[in-house]
């Protein structure tokens, strides 16, 4: 313990890493909770209904995170090697498969808004809502993709704080625009729900821009419009050896994840709005874990891809004590705010006592979560063992958690509190499976050619 904060090299990389990426998370989960509050204080019923559609995205971020994070995985360790040319060729490769993913995203919302949004609840109400919210916010989901891939080699090429930059800008651009179409300001029209879309509209064609135009300076790296048509055959074949078993478990935790909303949305409103503000103060708690896991694998990637594979080890080593740290402190964090959230939030009775049940079960899951984000999306990313995420999840979460709250929701009938708890088993539980697999040291490998 005293010797990694000795390290000040270490440190000094890693929060210089970590804040802006954390930065970055807080400002995209900060659009999550104006839409919550604005939508809130305007009508319960269209803050739950957006928070449903907006389950689309979320399962749309989960696949382009297999993309975004072989980019991150490969990158860092080219990079680490300094093999520009290489980078190059996978800019390309992620540019081509991302735009493929968000075009298809963008369609299928804009075509099926109503079939999806059934999937999510059987009140019609909702529906409606979602359905003029998600035909507006498909055209965002085009351009996400193309985005994040920029945003990722900025990270992985020591451009981390302009990408914090980018977020904080657009963030803010998203709110502000946000309050004026739904609430109707400045002789806008009241748009309500689909405000709120066409808000997001706004600031992802703002944020394509932005970066496009940021990787035209001289330090930053861009793509060769050849490049975007060539194929690496070896490359690929690592690419998606990175890029498949990332990409399953994202789409087991992602589809994991939106079932739990759908169980809630089967649990009546006030399950749903309770449902949808807690999901929005973990997503903010979580955006510290999600930093530092980010900066964990970029750190240690650099070392192994160096052919450091020792200091990458020691590395590693010290952001499993980081990452117990984390997990206390978001423990703290949650309780903190549990109070803070109860006096502002406006919810029906039956939904404020829900929240507040919660969101203390969710203090308990940030442990897990922390540990298990930093040291399998940090640590053993870095090295490119990502099998280990995918099959843990199929355990933890489709064997257990999953299958738990199911029976609960739609068979047993138990109290929604305790099919919350059972959507929170899958993170506490992984903790011992985590740490038996860390000190076998697959993660420890130099994948670079």
């Amino acid at each position: 313990m005293t010797e990694l904060f000795r390290d000040k090299n270490f440190i000094h990389k890693l929060l210089r890493l970590a804040l802006p990426i954390a930065l970055q998370n807080l400002m995209l989960a900060s659009v999550a909770a104006a839409d919550a509050l604005m939508l809130g204080a305007l009508d319960q019923n269209a803050m739950s209904a957006v928070s449903l559609a907006s389950q689309i995205q979320f399962i749309q971020n989960m696949v382009l995170s297999g993309i975004v994070a072989a980019v991150a995985i490969l990158g860092a360790q080219y990079w680490g090697k300094g093999d520009k040319e290489t980078l190059d060729d996978i800019f390309c490769l992620a540019l081509r498969l991302a735009g493929v993913v968000s075009l298809i995203f963008c369609l299928a919302c804009f075509m099926f808004s109503k079939e999806l949004m059934r999937i999510f609840t059987n009140e019609e109400a909702l529906i409606e809502i979602g359905v003029g919210y998600l035909r507006i916010a498909a055209f965002s989901y085009l351009l996400t993709g193309i985005s994040q891939c920029y945003l990722a080699m900025m990270k992985v090429s020591e451009h981390a704080s302009s990408t914090a930059v980018i977020s904080v800008g657009t963030v803010l651009l998203n709110i502000a625009v946000n309050a004026i179409l739904i609430f109707g300001l400045f002789g806008a029209p009241a748009m309500g729900a689909r405000g709120a879309a066409a808000a997001t509209l706004f600031s992802r064609i703002v944020e394509l821009v932005w970066v496009l135009v940021l990787s035209f300076h001289p330090s930053y790296l861009r793509p060769k419009l050849a490049g975007l048509f060539a194929k690496n055959a070896l490359l690929e074949k690592d690419f998606f050896k990175c890029a498949l078993p990332i990409f399953g478990a994202s789409m087991l935790w992602g589809v994991g994840f939106t079932s739990y909303s759908a169980f809630m949305g089967h649990l009546g409103t006030d399950a749903t709005a309770a449902n949808s503000i807690a999901a929005v103060v973990r997503d903010l708690v979580c955006c510290l874990c999600n930093g530092l896991a980010s900066g964990a694998g970029i750190i240690v990637g650099n070392e192994l891809g160096a052919g450091n594979l020792e200091r990458g080890k020691l590395y590693g080593d010290r952001m499993v004590v980081i990452a117990f740290l984390t997990g206390f402190v978001s423990t703290a964090l949650m309780l903190l705010f549990t109070p803070v959230i109860m006096l502002f939030v406006q919810l029906s009775e039956g939904a404020r006592a829900y929240l507040l049940g919660m969101m203390l079960i969710m203090a308990f899951y940030m442990i897990g979560r922390a540990v298990n984000t930093i040291i399998i999306n940090g640590i053993f990313s870095a090295g490119g063992d990502t099998m280990f995420d995918m099959y843990s999840l199929v355990v933890t979460m489709w064997c257990l958690a999953v299958p738990l709250a199911a029976l609960g929701t739609f068979v047993f009938h138990w109290p929604v509190l305790l099919v919350y708890a059972c959507t929170c088993l899958d993170e506490v539980g992984k903790i011992p499976w985590v740490m038996l697999h860390y000190r076998k040291h697959k993660w420890v490998r130099d994948l670079t050619r």
